[in-house]
């Protein structure tokens, strides 16, 4: 063997050393972006539940408020008719029945609206409706968490398969998926851009 041909086998040893040691740097980098998608999926699959839960816990609270504000309603109209309807009550019941309806319509008028407590109707549902607001907008991170997870899988493999195979040209293949992993990433965290069937 010439010292020519040994030269440059070992400079053809270098390039492929170089071009090993990038895609290795850019398969720690993608792991990394993998790392920090998982975490932004799970946290927006999270947070997607709980918010559906607090707002349905909410909407509950709101029914159940909403039947006894109607049962106290038709208690105090059934008073009111007992009282038209019966001439003969005494100066003390008629006082007694009036002093029960007054209670049954403020009760009815608190469950309305209680801002001390933020527990009347409008302010349940108020918070249910936030509750849902946040849903929503996890529920729309998720997908491109989920998408960006496959893309940077993938190009992870196809990275690791240039380096054994030396093919260089599906490191670049696997680079083109990386980025496009990481530009879903991003705009999970963001929701700048609403890509139709993701959104």
């Amino acid at each position: 063997m010439k010292a020519e041909d040994a030269a440059e086998m070992m400079d053809q040893e270098k390039t492929r050393d170089t071009f090993k040691q990038r895609a290795a740097v850019v398969i720690a980098i993608l792991a990394m972006i993998l790392a920090i998608t998982g975490l932004g999926g799970s946290n927006a699959g999270k947070e997607a539940v709980n918010n559906n839960v607090l707002a349905s816990n909410y909407w509950n609270f709101f029914q159940a408020k909403n039947m006894r504000q109607t049962s106290i309603a038709l208690a105090a109209d059934q008073f009111e008719l007992g009282l038209l309807n019966t001439p003969g009550l005494s100066d003390e019941a008629k006082l007694a029945l009036q002093k029960k309806i007054e209670g049954y319509r403020k009760t009815v008028a608190r469950y309305d609206s209680e801002p001390e407590t933020n527990e009347g109707k409008k302010e349940l549902i108020a918070r249910a409706k936030q509750h849902e607001v946040l849903r929503d907008h996890a529920l729309r991170q998720d997908p491109y968490f989920d998408y960006a997870e496959a893309l940077l899988q993938i190009a992870i493999v196809l990275i690791s398969v240039a380096i054994v195979a030396d093919l260089v040209w599906l490191s670049f293949f696997g680079g083109v998926l990386g980025i496009a992993g990481t530009l879903l990433m991003i705009n999970g965290f963001t929701l700048l851009v609403a890509i139709p069937g993701l959104s």
